[in-house]
């Protein structure tokens, strides 16, 4: 399990540190969550509604649900945390064009490549 950081007896809401490497070099991650082994493309890490969360591209291991899918996770609820060697190529569109609305935003994967667009000036003739 990730430990919590606690001040005066108070968790403190930080970002973990190996969520926070994964996302910045796009690299793959496996841990359990709820019983089920899972692994996944970390995506965003930040605080919403209260408590530190992690939102995944979950596309192999145990789901209730179709693979590959979305998941939020707490953060302090995942264990047996490893950081892959494999990496993806960074940011997916999601259904609605829109993202989760944080309250704090530690970190966002970089979008990947392919959906990067290039506006390049063109010099008058």
């Amino acid at each position: 399990m990730i430990t919590d950081r606690r001040q005066n007896g108070r968790m403190l809401l930080q970002p973990h540190p190996l969520l926070w490497t994964a996302i910045e070099n796009t690299r793959m991650i496996r841990f359990a969550y709820h019983g089920k082994d899972r692994i996944a493309e970390p995506h965003d890490h930040g605080i919403l509604k209260g408590s530190v969360q992690l939102l995944s591209w979950q596309v192999a291991g145990r789901s209730s649900r179709p693979l590959p899918n979305w998941l939020l996770t707490k953060a302090d609820e995942i264990t047996d945390l490893v950081l892959l060697d494999q990496t993806f190529p960074g940011g997916r569109p999601t259904a609605t064009g829109k993202h989760i609305k944080w309250d704090v935003l530690f970190i966002r994967v970089k979008p990947a490549k392919s959906q990067l667009h290039v506006v390049t000036k063109r010099k008058p003739d």
